[in-house]
């Protein structure tokens, strides 16, 4: 059973998203919460396994509350964006957002990318996917190479790579050849040696420092 947590300032959209999820018998909504501050109690209080997560809201934001939710280890963080101001959706991936999904998701698209995530993958909405590689694309130079950035093996440096590409574990086991179990182990380790927090830092990573 995948438990997840709603957090968002409108008591509409949060209906909505219950509705698209509750139908589904592997999926089970928890709780809700209104503001950012809210969303961190009821992490620490509710214990879900995802967290769908406004960035917009009154008080402690969305991004803040994503840092102190996956900083604490408390739950994985799927944004939902009106896609419209890039800075949020950036600042969030750095916060350690698993994914970003468009507040127009429908519900089938919805209840995948919840289980993608509650199963360790990275989820981007196409349109935001695009907006993403444009503005990496603009970027300044990358920073300074970072010391794990040496301690990676050859195939570590493989993995990153192709998660600065955005593939699932199965498009990463098909391009590595290797079992999907081998391909989720190797992101494991490569998530440890570069203390990113999700699969979607990692990806920031990879592409800072021309892996990607």
């Amino acid at each position: 059973m995948i438990r997840v947590l709603l957090a968002d300032d409108h008591a509409a959209i949060r209906s909505g998203l219950r509705a698209m999820l509750s139908p589904h018998e592997d999926v089970l909504v928890v709780g809700e919460a209104a503001d950012g501050a809210a969303a961190v109690a009821n992490a620490r209080a509710l214990q879900p396994d995802v967290v769908l997560m406004d960035i917009r809201m009154p008080g402690t934001d969305g991004i803040a509350a994503t840092r102190t939710i996956v900083d604490a280890g408390l739950a994985d963080v799927l944004v939902l964006t009106t896609f419209d101001v890039d800075e949020y959706v950036f600042g969030a991936l750095r916060a350690g957002a698993a994914g970003f999904l468009l507040k127009t998701v429908g519900a089938a698209a919805l209840v995948d990318a919840v289980r993608r995530v509650a199963a360790g993958e990275g989820v981007v909405a196409p349109e935001v996917t695009r907006r993403l590689l444009s503005a990496f694309a603009a970027s300044p130079a990358p920073p300074s190479a970072p010391a794990w950035l040496t301690e990676l093996t050859e195939r570590e440096r493989e993995v990153l790579g192709c998660l600065g590409r955005g593939l699932s574990n199965a498009e990463l086991a098909l391009e590595l050849s290797v079992s999907e179990a081998t391909a989720k182990t190797h992101v494991s380790r490569v998530l440890a040696k570069t203390g990113c927090a999700s699969r979607m830092q990692a990806a920031i990573a990879a592409r800072d420092h021309g892996l990607a």
